[in-house]
């Protein structure tokens, strides 16, 4: 019988992260969002406050350290997709007027490695850095190779109001690397976002892989 491996220290430390990501917590609301008992909520936060991963806000809540942005820094420069595809991404935003983002595969999750938002009041909003489901949303589906032809389009799979489609980013392989998304409000993307953006999106993701082809 497989047997479920406990949390250990590392996977502790970075559900403190996580929870940090969203909002800065004081300790009762940071044990509530992990689930970690206090003590041990309050000793891996110390620790990594003392490595400046976490630190301290004005009111003295638990918050994301400076030592991130460094590290953010080198893991974007070792992963130079993200900006290689960021000329093609803003045509596309200032093309459709809609919120664009660039997803990766990230285990069995996707990560978005850029995100621009579009100038709408309202508007959909996927932060840098997010860590989303991979079985749901058209990213996931071409991140999935569930996407015939390249692309795929969601409405309301993820959250209610929402519709978006995506296209793959191939590398020199054939392979699928990357999925290039417009997303925003149902009642401007319609229920057919493919029918709508399914083009533009398609040729900014051809774009980029023409570039990691050179």
């Amino acid at each position: 019988m497989d047997s479920v491996r406990a949390p250990g220290p590392v996977d502790k430390a970075v559900d403190i992260l996580q929870a940090l990501a969203v909002a800065p917590l004081d300790l009762a609301a940071l044990q509530a969002a992990t689930g970690l008992p206090r003590a041990t909520a309050h000793r891996l936060a110390v620790h990594l406050e003392g490595h400046h991963l976490v630190r301290r806000d004005a009111q003295g809540r638990f918050c994301l350290g400076f030592g991130l942005i460094g590290l953010g820094r080198a893991a974007q420069a070792a992963f130079p997709l993200a900006d290689l595809a960021r000329p093609a991404l803003v045509a596309l935003r200032d093309a459709t007027g809609e919120s664009v983002q660039l997803f990766v595969r990230d285990g069995e999750a996707r990560r978005c490695v850029v995100s621009l938002q579009s100038d709408h009041a309202l508007q959909w909003i996927v932060p840098d850095g997010a860590l989303l489901p991979l079985e749901v949303g058209s990213a996931g589906k071409i991140l999935r190779g569930d996407a015939a032809g390249g692309v795929a389009e969601s409405v309301e799979e993820r959250e209610a109001g929402v519709a978006s489609v995506s296209a793959a980013v191939l590398d020199t392989s054939g392979a699928v690397i990357a999925a290039v998304s417009v997303s925003g409000p149902l009642e401007r993307l319609s229920r057919t976002p493919a029918r709508r953006f399914g083009a533009a999106v398609r040729s900014a993701a051809d774009e980029v892989t023409r570039h990691l082809g050179r």
